[in-house]
C-alpha cells in the first residue's frame, strides 16, 4: 500500500494550459529515437497556417498514446455512438494549403 502511495503522481494544470489548443490537423513524423507531432489550426482564408504546439515522444510513448487513444475511442463509442468519418483519405499538406480547409 504505501508503494502504491509513493508511486502516485500529483499532476499540476496551471490556468492557461488548461484552456487547451485546438488543432484540426497533426502532421507526424518519426526517426529512429522519436516521433514528432505538430498540432496545427487550419483556418480558411490563412495561407500560412502556424504549429501550435509541437510534441516529442519516445516510440514506447507514442505506442502507449495510441492503445489510450484507441481504449477512450471505444469507450466514447460505446456511450455517445459511432464516431463517423465522412470518407478514409490522405491528403497533401500543400494541397490543403492552396485550399485553405481541413
Amino acid at each position: 500500500m504505501d508503494n502504491e502511495k509513493s508511486n502516485e503522481l500529483k499532476i499540476a494544470l496551471d490556468e492557461a494550459t488548461a484552456q487547451g489548443i485546438y488543432s484540426n490537423l497533426a502532421i507526424i513524423a518519426h526517426s529512429s529515437s522519436e516521433f514528432i507531432m505538430d498540432f496545427v489550426r487550419v483556418v480558411p482564408g490563412i495561407k500560412s497556417p502556424k504549429v501550435q504546439s509541437r510534441i516529442i515522444m519516445t516510440p514506447e510513448h507514442t505506442k502507449r498514446l495510441l492503445r489510450t487513444l484507441e481504449d477512450n475511442i471505444r469507450r466514447y463509442e460505446a456511450q455517445y455512438g459511432e464516431i463517423r468519418l465522412p470518407e478514409q483519405r490522405t491528403f497533401n499538406m500543400m494541397d490543403v494549403l492552396k485550399k485553405g480547409e481541413a
